[in-house]
């Protein structure tokens, strides 16, 4: 049905009501009057329709779907008749030099349930057709388990119930809330306490699971996933409402938990505010913008509407790629320009400086991959160390406001060629601070889940092609953050930066790699058993655990919930190149040239308990 034709309907539908609103009453009042028409009547017909249509279209009352007819709707109903009869009371005082309450009042009543009842009675049919369409359809779908019964899962079972062809079929609720429990919520029961997962998915017969509570914690979802995969392979999870842009639940939105999801700490909510000032209309430069951070990077930053980003990669293919995605979604708003440019070319980027002069710089631009930099040292010399320096120098002297160098906690204490590169990269942007106007900060995380390199691609890789999955060593450990996390981080330190900081995140508690190869067997369908685990033994260059400071960076100060800056030694920029530059030609002596200027301890076991110490007493 088309918008006229349904206005014209509703309409003709509501002229009805009214007038039979108005003649109900006054026969109910005057059950014996011989005549049903008077200047009474008509006067009163005429004006309770006139402004019935008129407040209706001023409320919306027939812009309404009221398929999906709530109290906000009888709400609308009440707002439109009363203002209908108020106005017909002052014109039957006007006209006739009284109003007759009674017969207003008797229509008054009429005239809302009659109207309401229409309108939910409409609803009504619509809920018995999709019940049985339904009926046709469920018997293939699988029983469906809501976990959670607040306004998520409450919007969720509608959406469930109003497409029947989305091969679910809901049967109960579960939530914790002790006011729900024993009741039925859309005509289903509220079955238990989440802690019950397990007794109500056997009594159920339930073959899927769907979690609709937005606000879940990692540690609560985690064992929430451990629970629900003691019994069904299926398991789903509704986004955060923050990821829902629509801020709507959508059974679309419905997606197979992640091993992001089972993160165990809580992500850093960045200050929209204060970056929205910074960023908004200044020209933006990401280095490495085809890569995970970097692209990441820049789908975020255009969340702050600056007037230009500078795509700057050595990949054409993904610099190309992310190019594309932007300028689809921003079209016209923000101007893309693409670099494609090595930054080991320094004529290249004191070019390209000059000739955008950025606001800001954000450099991703690294090789991070730990086992071939350790082959290729001189490689992750070039890239890591001189690149960087290119760059921020570049900075310097295009007057750049501010610079943000992405860094690694494997900077910290380095053993890997990688790790030590970027403490040099750290030490460059630091001491070019002390010099420069431009603000010039370093911003370390941990592991990026999903990134290029990282473990979890293997870890899927080698599930999917039957096991083993390799790890390490089952004592190793890591810090774990996921990839739009870590583009918040650098985002924000970049909003905070005052210059010379390198920016910490507290990233919780360090993650053992052979539980998080556990849960991706188990996300994945399958069981240790059928996904064998094997041990390889360490690589050249890695850690058995990563730190996120040096036990000589002191006086560590939050600056933002979860950020903290870590006060670093220093060290001369020309001292260390210049010992680094001796050895360049030499894999062996660059590499242990690397390891003594960077690594200031002979344990590679960091103490967790003075760390946490120093965290805490820094709030």
């Amino acid at each position: 049905m088309n918008y006229r034709t349904r206005m014209f309907s509703l309409v003709c539908v509501d002229s009805a009501i009214v007038l039979v609103s108005i003649y109900m009453s006054h026969f109910l009042l005057n059950p014996f009057s011989s005549y049903i028409v008077n200047d009474l009547i008509i006067t009163t017909s005429i004006t309770l329709l006139l402004t019935h249509h008129l407040f209706s279209y001023i409320f919306g009352l027939y812009r309404r779907v009221w398929r999906y007819a709530s109290m906000e709707e009888l709400v609308g109903v009440f707002c439109v008749v009363t203002s209908a009869i108020i106005i017909t009371a002052i014109v039957q005082k006007i006209a006739f030099g009284e109003i007759y309450a009674r017969g207003l009042a008797l229509t008054f009543m009429l005239h809302i349930l009659i109207l309401g009842s229409v309108r939910f009675w409409w609803r009504f049919l619509q809920s018995v057709l999709i019940e049985i369409k339904n009926i046709k359809v469920q018997p293939k779908a699988k029983r469906t388990l809501i976990v959670g019964a607040g306004s998520t899962g409450r919007m969720l079972l509608r959406q469930l119930k109003e497409h029947p062809l989305s091969g679910l079929r809901p049967v109960a609720f579960l939530d914790d809330n002790s006011s729900v429990q024993q009741l039925q919520i859309g005509g289903l029961p509220v079955a238990g306490t989440i802690k019950d997962i397990s007794k109500v998915i056997k009594r159920y017969n339930v073959e899927h699971v769907v979690i609709a509570i937005p606000s879940l914690n990692k540690q609560r979802l985690n064992e929430i996933i451990t629970e629900t995969k003691k019994k069904v392979d299926d398991l789903q999870i509704l986004p955060t409402i923050g990821d829902l842009a629509s801020g709507k639940v959508s059974i679309s939105e419905i997606r197979d938990v992640s091993i992001e999801d089972l993160l165990g700490r809580e992500p850093v909510e960045l200050d929209v505010e204060g970056i929205a000032t910074k960023i908004k209309g200044q020209t933006i430069l990401v280095t490495g913008a085809g890569g995970s951070i970097g692209s990441e990077l820049c789908r975020q930053l255009c969340q702050f509407n600056p007037r230009q980003v500078i795509l700057l990669g050595h990949g054409e293919n993904s610099v190309y790629n992310i190019e594309m995605e932007l300028k689809s979604k921003y079209k016209n708003e923000i101007d893309f320009f693409t670099e494609i440019a090595d930054v080991q070319d320094r004529d290249k980027m004191f070019s390209i400086m000059f000739q955008y002069k950025p606001a800001f710089v954000f450099h991703a631009a690294a090789h991070k991959h730990v086992p071939l930099m350790e082959r290729n040292p001189e490689e992750a010399v070039k890239n890591n160390i001189y690149g960087t320096k290119n760059v921020a120098e570049a900075a310097d002297a295009a007057h750049v406001n501010t610079f943000v160098l992405v860094s690694t906690d494997k900077a910290v204490n380095p053993t890997s060629v990688m790790g030590a590169t970027k403490r040099v990269a750290e030490i460059i942007v630091q001491n070019l601070d002390k010099i420069s106007n431009t603000r010039f900060v370093a911003v370390r995380f941990g592991n990026v889940l999903g990134s290029r390199g990282s473990v979890v691609p293997l870890f899927r890789k080698q599930i999917a092609n039957g096991g083993p999955v390799t790890v390490t060593d089952p004592e190793m450990t890591r810090y774990f953050m996921t990839i739009p996390e870590a583009a918040r981080l650098v985002i924000q330190a970049g909003a905070l930066a005052r210059g010379g900081e390198i920016f910490v995140l507290d990233m919780g508690e360090p993650v053992k790699i052979v539980d998080l190869a556990k849960n991706l067997i188990k996300l994945s369908g399958f069981t240790e058993d059928e996904i064998k685990i094997e041990y390889t033994g360490m690589r050249p260059g890695e850690k058995m655990y990563e730190e996120i400071l040096n036990e000589d960076e002191v006086n560590p100060v939050q600056v933002f919930p979860k950020i903290y800056i870590g006060k670093a030694t220093e060290e001369k920029t020309e001292d260390v190149l210049l010992r680094i530059g001796n050895s360049i030609h030499n894999q062996e002596a660059l590499r242990d040239t690397l390891l003594k200027l960077t690594n200031k301890k002979n344990s590679t076991e960091p103490n967790y308990q003075e760390i946490k110490k120093i965290l805490t007493a820094a709030h």
